[in-house]
């Protein structure tokens, strides 16, 4: 293709300007439009980041037939995402879909097929992937440093004010959040902690509302996993720590251990040292403390987003898959909803 890919932002909410921003930082691609249920919304995206100016469309088969639109970055609310993204692959444009994919497996899985059927690109939005102290981790871990992988724990104790929930119309209701602390904050460690240990095959989970009133999900969860090789797991999420605290994770083994806060090494120990370790320390020694997002849902970095969206489009120019694709992206709501099955039963839950 002889311009650059015209991407679609479908919703025009806090999440849609971090996308805005991503994309302008990525040559391949332009901005080529905005699907809105009111201009208004979309043309106070543009006021706050004019060089993102665009058509703004309230009509979905009309902003779909638009020229010069390629791919549709779904960026609504979460228990809607299906709807845009089948449109958008039906009339033969790649998708991205902001996390998480959809609020159910079987939602998931109608997105994929329909991707699939249509043979466009799909990727979830996983921008923790992509940063740079995790990558290392996984380096790590795929290089067997770890021996036997004993231990994964991820910790997401954010806090979130009741007018977080008052304000945002659709934040703590079931039908369109699809969960609480686990499902809308804490999903990004899970997908970490997911990508870093393998497969889940067994979850028990607790889940409550301790700090907030009129919301439907959890703002406190615990769980425990076991996975397919036989290591263990704990996931601790929350809306209700005051005054939030860094997401961590931690990969332990019976040759090493590594625990990352956001993006900073706190631990990088391996029973056997190679000479790149004291480089890792030194690169990813404790910065300047970021909370992202820890207490302020607007205080995120942009960079992640960037980082995977160019990825994507250059799978797209390319012809491969992009890292993290549709079928990655489902993992992360399939084990949730089984932590949210366990909450209900009092009991563990088998995942196959």
């Amino acid at each position: 293709m002889d311009r650059p890919l015209g991407a679609l932002i479908v919703g025009c909410g806090t999440i849609a300007r971090y996308h805005a921003r991503a994309l302008l930082e990525i040559p391949q691609v332009r901005i080529a439009g905005y699907l809105s249920r009111t201009r208004a919304s979309a043309a106070g995206l543009i006021d706050e980041i004019p060089e993102a100016v665009a058509p703004i469309h309230t009509d979905l088969a009309a902003a779909l037939a638009a020229p010069g639109v390629d791919i549709v970055v779904v960026t609504t609310p979460s228990g809607n995402h299906l709807e845009y993204a089948v449109a958008a692959a039906l009339a033969g444009k790649h998708v991205v879909v902001e996390k998480p994919l959809e609020i159910t497996a079987e939602r998931c899985d109608t997105i994929i097929e329909a991707c699939e059927r249509a043979r466009v690109e799909l990727c979830t939005i996983f921008p923790s992937r992509f940063h740079d102290a995790n990558i290392a981790l996984h380096d790590a871990v795929t290089a067997g440093r770890f021996g036997r992988l004993t231990l994964g724990e991820t910790a997401c104790l954010w806090w979130r004010s009741q007018d977080y929930y008052d304000g945002g119309g659709w934040k703590g209701t079931l039908a369109l959040d699809g969960g609480g602390a686990l499902m809308n904050q804490a999903i990004h460690s899970v997908d970490l902690l997911l990508w870093m240990m393998g497969k889940v095959t067994h979850v028990s989970g607790f889940a409550t509302t301790l700090a907030h009133e009129r919301i439907e999900v959890e703002d406190t969860a615990v769980a425990c996993l076991r996975f397919a090789p036989g290591a263990l797991g704990v996931i601790r999420a929350t809306t209700s720590v005051y005054p939030g605290l860094p997401k961590t994770i931690g990969i332990h083994g019976d040759s090493g251990t590594v625990v990352i806060e956001q993006e900073d090494v706190l631990r990088w120990d391996f029973k056997t040292p190679i000479p790149s370790d004291d480089a890792v320390r030194a690169r990813f020694a404790t910065k300047v403390g970021a909370s992202g997002g820890a207490s302020d849902p607007k205080s995120i970095s942009h960079h992640g987003h960037t980082r995977q969206l160019a990825d994507f489009v250059e799978a797209i120019v390319g012809g491969r898959r992009p890292k993290v694709d549709g079928r990655e992206g489902r993992k992360a709501v399939e084990v949730i909803r089984a932590i949210y099955s366990s909450v209900r039963s009092g009991s563990a839950v088998e995942l196959h």
